[in-house]
């Protein structure tokens, strides 16, 4: 035996193996990966879609923007941030708190029911949405604000009964 066929022999035994190794590795379906691990937040196929979304902004968004950009609140936000099939208009992912600005079309019977539906799917991931009239951005900016700081807060804890603050 010459030592290139030696070689050769062992080349194609280790190719072999690779072969086998990527295209026989066994995969189980028995159960679904847990809600938590599974990646929800923007989705390569709404990636065109989000960014259509942030270059042609309604000026109510465009408006709050100029506020929440930069951790104005103490907090960062994200706009047009897409949680599984739909895309947030603003979302604060420390804080799970996702912030709509609703349109016309919200107040239709058929808007309503989609966000009902929305905000349903929102809720198994623990997010909470906090919404806002359009025309509120422009007539009350300052209560608008106020309300998202309220919702950034924790909790205020309660003392419990019969016990003294002091």
């Amino acid at each position: 035996m010459t030592e290139s066929s030696v070689r050769g022999g062992y080349n194609s035994l280790y190719y072999a193996r690779i072969s086998l190794v990527t295209h026989c590795t066994p995969i189980s379906f028995k159960r679904a990966p847990p809600i938590s691990s599974m990646k929800i937040n923007n989705l390569k196929p709404l990636k065109e879609k989000r960014k259509a979304l942030r270059n042609n902004s309604t000026s109510a968004e465009v408006t709050l923007w100029r506020y929440l950009k930069g951790s104005q609140l103490g907090k960062k936000f994200r706009r047009q941030h897409s949680v599984g099939p739909y895309i947030l208009d603003f979302y604060c992912a420390t804080e799970k708190l996702a912030v709509e600005l609703d349109g016309h079309y919200h107040f239709t019977d058929e808007g309503i029911k989609h966000d009902q539906i929305r905000d349903a799917y929102l809720k198994k991931f623990g997010i909470r949405v906090v919404r806002f009239e359009n025309v509120e951005i422009f007539e009350d900016t300052a209560l608008v604000l106020e309300k998202i700081r309220e919702e950034l807060l924790p909790p205020q804890s309660l003392p419990a009964v019969g016990t003294s603050s002091t």
